[in-house]
């Protein structure tokens, strides 16, 4: 069961300020979505976009949601059912990434908490406020949450954000099947893992053999074909799919000298993220 348009829906995007979850927010008005929810910490950026949103028909609402917080999610749940009497349509986005070190040499063990927080337990926190009330109903819903082709493939110096983003797939795709094992078609989850995104989050992360950095505007565009369509898992690019076969088949150390060759293992040396 696909969905031809999200016209007429209730949209939830976490990070919706910036980046891939603004781009998420202008699909979703452009399309003519009946309510679209705008998640985000960074209340200045948060305004900015939901004031750029406004006109193009959608009722836009922003709230300013710490979703590493399972307490903060659940009042601004809370609030969103109070307003929309529910959401159709969630996109978890949210995400950070901390780099460009080796585990051992991590001098903040805060940012260990964070990241698993916000890239792993924040989509279960918000997914968890939204499902039952999508599985109650009859009308065609989507969950569709960003994790990364980190989920696919090791990377060296980026250990704590891999492990969450194999966290994010693993819960993901196992939602996906337990809606199908109970028989709730109409609500279909999606999971994406893309290489690094020119969004700035990633800058100074290097492109590796046949992977350059995706453009934002590609992974929205397939994010959002993918979600209509219920397409269980967008791995981008081919290349990231081709590492992801070479990981299951090959022995471990004829695969590490491969990615190493690659420049898989050495693309975050450079890393420094976004600016802030």
């Amino acid at each position: 069961m696909e969905l031809d348009t999200v016209a007429g829906k209730r949209v939830l995007i976490t990070g919706a300020a910036m980046g891939l979850g603004k781009a998420f927010a202008q699909r979703a008005v452009r399309e003519g979505a009946a309510a679209v929810e705008l998640w985000d910490i960074n209340e200045t950026a948060l305004k900015e976009t939901a004031a750029e949103l406004a006109g193009f028909g959608s009722a836009v609402h922003h709230h300013v949601v710490d979703v590493a917080s399972a307490e903060a999610v659940g009042e601004a749940a809370a609030i969103v059912r109070e307003q929309l009497g529910g959401i159709d349509i969630l996109v978890n986005n949210a995400g950070i990434v901390r780099g460009n070190s080796y585990f051992w040499e991590t001098a903040n063990r805060a940012d260990i908490d964070k990241t698993m927080a916000i890239n792993s337990l924040a989509p279960m926190y918000v997914t968890l406020e939204f499902l039952p009330a999508m599985v109650a109903g009859s009308t065609e819903a989507r969950v569709l949450t960003i994790a990364s082709s980190a989920a696919l493939v090791s990377n060296p110096r980026m250990s704590v954000y891999a492990a969450s983003k194999w966290a994010a797939l693993g819960w993901s795709d196992s939602v996906r099947i337990e809606l199908q094992q109970a028989g709730h078609d109409h609500v279909k989850v999606t999971t994406v893992c893309p290489t690094y995104i020119n969004t700035g989050m990633f800058d100074g992360a290097k492109g590796f053999l046949f992977t350059p950095i995706l453009e934002k505007q590609d992974v929205v565009d397939a994010s959002w074909r993918a979600l209509k369509k219920g397409t269980p898992l967008v791995v981008m690019p081919l290349s990231s799919r081709l590492n992801r076969a070479l990981t299951n088949l090959v022995p471990i150390k004829l695969r590490d000298r491969i990615l190493t060759a690659a420049g898989i293992y050495r693309s975050m040396e450079e890393f420094t993220g976004r600016k802030q």
